[in-house]
């Protein structure tokens, strides 16, 4: 297969909690009329996957790439149902409402899927002053929070956190969460769509549940709740790599990684890599080159550059974020030590990144 970096096409959701910010703050173009709340980077979600729009592959779904050549695609070794990772920008101008999605083994035990859905948002722009729901008090129980969701009295029993460009939080399945107004978040996750909503309203089209399915909901959102995780916004991890070339660890466990590159134009971001890349920009055009292909990439638009590729070049300025599948320990924990970054610090980037290095079999997934 002669791999290229892939261009895909980008489901965009105009939810009611959506604005004009992707394209009035980071100057995406080709949106439609409206309020756009998300676009969907790269999506193997079932009904939103996405299609490689140019190139030798143009037409071919994320999926049949998947199931044809997971090696040479996502990773050597790598196998599953879907390509593993779905990432979003997010237009927070209203609020999103509060939900939460599944952990993994809640996921298989009550939705019928393979797998549920971690989380990390990344804030790109926020308004002074912007908050966060991110989990429960210490405290609250299941029947304390059920009250609070009937009466959709959300700070009675959640963590209201301050939200600031350029922080990150992961964001645990089971976790119960809302951000907005007034942010702008990119978001990697795993690949799914299972969600379990506590307001009265649609974000679809702020049509008004009736009461029966409301309550419904609300009873699947408390059989999946997890009320453990509290999570806290921080500001990544940095490494200099190069001359003006600075790589910032923001999140990382054992679905995804997320980093921020930025370089000057002393020398070109180089980065090696050995799965699946994402590369999303967060400023101005930039060109990448990998696989002896050169792709220009233009403002919050993202390309998918399959593992056999190797590794990718792109000349500052530069402002990208990268996600992927890591290797916690050679990827994340290693480097990030050996950069004078404490245990302590690194374990609060996500899961599996305990001060003691992880067993056999923990890691990439």
């Amino acid at each position: 297969m002669d791999w290229y970096p892939l261009r895909l096409t980008t489901p965009v959701k105009q939810h009611v909690f959506g604005g004009r910010a992707l394209a009035e703050r980071l100057g995406r173009t080709g949106l439609p009329d409206g309020p756009v709340a998300e676009t969907w980077e790269v999506s193997d979600v079932d009904g939103e996957g996405a299609r490689v729009a140019d190139g030798a592959l143009a037409g071919l779904t994320l999926r049949r790439l998947v199931e044809d050549h997971p090696d040479e695609l996502v990773g050597r070794g790598w196998r599953g149902p879907r390509f593993p990772v779905l990432t979003k920008f997010i237009d927070g101008t209203g609020a999103l409402p509060v939900h939460l999605h599944a952990d993994d083994d809640t996921a298989r035990r009550l939705e019928d899927e393979p797998h549920g859905k971690t989380e990390a948002w990344h804030v790109l722009d926020a308004a002074p002053g912007a908050t966060a729901l991110v989990g429960v008090k210490a405290g609250v129980d299941r029947d304390t929070l059920h009250r609070a969701l009937l009466a959709q009295d959300f700070d009675a029993v959640m963590r209201r956190l301050p939200v600031r460009a350029g922080q990150t939080v992961y964001v645990p399945g089971g976790t119960l969460h809302s951000f907005g107004p007034d942010t702008l978040v990119y978001e990697i996750e795993q690949t799914s769509d299972i969600q379990q909503h506590a307001m009265r309203r649609r974000m679809e089209d702020d049509s008004e549940l009736d009461d029966a399915e409301w309550h419904t909901n609300l009873g699947r959102l408390l059989d999946e709740w997890r009320p453990g995780p509290r999570p806290d916004f921080h500001s990544g991890l940095s490494v200099r790599v190069d001359d003006g070339v600075e790589r910032t660890v923001l999140c990382a466990g054992p679905y995804f990684a997320l980093e921020r590159w930025r370089a000057g134009t002393t020398a070109p971001l180089v980065h090696d890599f050995s799965t699946a890349l994402i590369v999303s920009n967060a400023g101005a055009p930039v060109t990448v080159e990998s696989g002896g292909r050169s792709e220009r990439l233009g403002r919050a638009r993202s390309l998918l550059l399959p593992a056999a590729l190797g590794r990718v070049r792109i000349q500052g300025p530069a402002d990208v974020l990268l996600g992927y599948l890591p290797d916690l320990e050679q990827d994340i924990r290693t480097p990030l030590l050996a950069a004078g970054h404490g245990a302590a610090a690194v374990a609060a980037l996500g899961e599996g990144l305990s001060p003691v290095p992880p067993g056999p079999g923990a890691g990439r997934h």
